[in-house]
């Protein structure tokens, strides 16, 4: 599925650019998003899901196969699996900056495919959620570019160390997609529910009462 997103930033369009490109800085606006290790080209990572009961995370990289500092031009090509099931996530995200009234604005166009469980829910639903989470991290990006970067100040005689990865909160469904989007993705995990019941009364009943031979 193909999934387009725009927002702006109260920055000039090279400071919005720089900040981009820091992933340790921007990664905390990312819900459910945590960043492993990053050496300009390649992040390693993981990104939570929760709907419901389920939680699904999903463990991968993501490889800036373009950046083009003149046109203001990013291409990310992102891919994970899920640590505990079978399905994966593979997305193209290509992202373009432009000068708007002073700011930047930032369009993002992001070519998705999704297996597993998250996939059940269809294209609406994944649309919608993304409209939210990108206006979280578009709230979240505008606050931190706001604020001047504070670099740390290592102790006499030792040698600055790069912070410890801190685990993110999984990006709860319900919570982000409100209640009207919610209701649809409960349906879906009733469902789940159920046939996963059934299946277990089955299997006791088959090992509980088994057939008398002939």
């Amino acid at each position: 599925m193909e999934l387009h997103h725009e927002f702006t930033v109260p920055v000039p369009v090279d400071d919005a650019w720089r900040a981009l490109l820091d992933i340790e800085r921007v990664a905390p606006c990312l819900p459910g998003a945590t960043v492993e290790d990053y050496d300009g080209k390649t992040v390693t990572g993981s990104v939570k899901v929760k709907v419901g009961p389920i939680t699904v995370t999903y463990k991968g990289t993501a490889v800036f196969e373009e950046q083009d500092e003149t046109a203001h031009r990013m291409v990310l090509t992102a891919s994970g699996r899920e640590t505990r099931g079978q399905g994966t996530a593979r997305a193209t995200v290509t992202g373009t900056l432009s000068e708007r009234d002073g700011g930047t604005a930032v369009s993002v166009r992001t070519d998705l495919t999704v297996t597993g469980r998250p996939a059940q829910f269809g294209r609406g639903v994944m649309a919608e959620v993304g409209d939210r989470i990108i206006g979280q991290f578009a709230s979240c990006l505008a606050e931190r570019l706001s604020e001047p970067a504070v670099p740390a100040v290592p102790a006499v005689g030792t040698e600055p160390q790069p912070p410890a990865p801190q685990e993110a909160e999984a990006i709860d469904l319900f919570r982000t997609a409100g209640v009207p989007v919610a209701k649809r993705a409960a349906v879906v995990v009733a469902a789940a529910a159920v046939l996963v019941l059934l299946g277990r009364v089955r299997r006791h009943r088959r090992l509980g009462h088994p057939r008398a031979r002939r």
